[in-house]
């Protein structure tokens, strides 16, 4: 048997996308319009759930994967506190991890996020600093915020399974993007109110 071989050139490009490099949309949720959800979304490792599928900014970064999907979502300056999605379901499992700045492990001040969730009608939450990991069964409507710090921040999010399918929105928030020009249509995808 060859044992495979790969240079650092080859390595660089192919392989490695450097934080400085990820950039991506503040356009592919139906709730990014909707105040205190304002996010970037970047695909790290294949196409997360994504509803703007025409928007160039959201071809992942080192294409694609079997089994996941791995994703940053950036709280946009000045819009930290509460950037992150509204309620919402996957029919795979997701796992958040808050990652920036890896110094607030010792001294956990700025950029605190927070998973929050429906149980029936009661919103649950629990706090996360940095390198903390959640893992959020199917069918629960989840959401997640920057609850402190005014300093960008970001989570990375896994889901998984070969199809990530559709985001599943709970209808309030469907109601309020809609205030907004927005909807998804059947097949899951972005598009402006007629």
């Amino acid at each position: 048997m060859t044992e495979p071989r790969i240079s650092v050139a080859e390595m660089e490009k192919k392989h490695v996308v450097r934080y400085g490099d990820c950039n991506g949309s503040d356009l592919a949720y139906l709730d990014q319009r909707l105040p205190g959800h304002e996010r970037e979304i970047v695909n790290v490792i294949g196409m997360n759930v994504t509803e703007n599928m025409d928007d160039p900014a959201l071809a992942p970064k080192l294409g694609s994967a079997f089994g996941f999907s791995l994703v940053y979502n950036k709280a946009l300056p000045g819009k930290g506190k509460g950037a992150g999605p509204d309620f919402h379901t996957h029919p795979t499992e997701e796992v958040f991890i808050p990652m920036k700045g890896i110094w607030e492990v010792v001294i956990p001040v700025r950029g605190q996020w927070e998973i929050y969730w429906l149980e029936g009608e009661t919103e649950r939450a629990i706090a996360l600093h940095p390198l903390d990991v959640v893992s959020v069964p199917t069918g629960i409507y989840r959401g997640f915020r920057c609850v402190s710090g005014e300093d960008d921040a970001l989570m990375l999010a896994i889901v998984g399974g070969p199809d990530a399918g559709h985001v599943g929105w709970h209808p309030g928030v469907i109601e309020r993007a809609r205030a907004t020009g927005l909807e998804v249509d059947d097949a899951g995808n972005l598009k402006p109110l007629d």
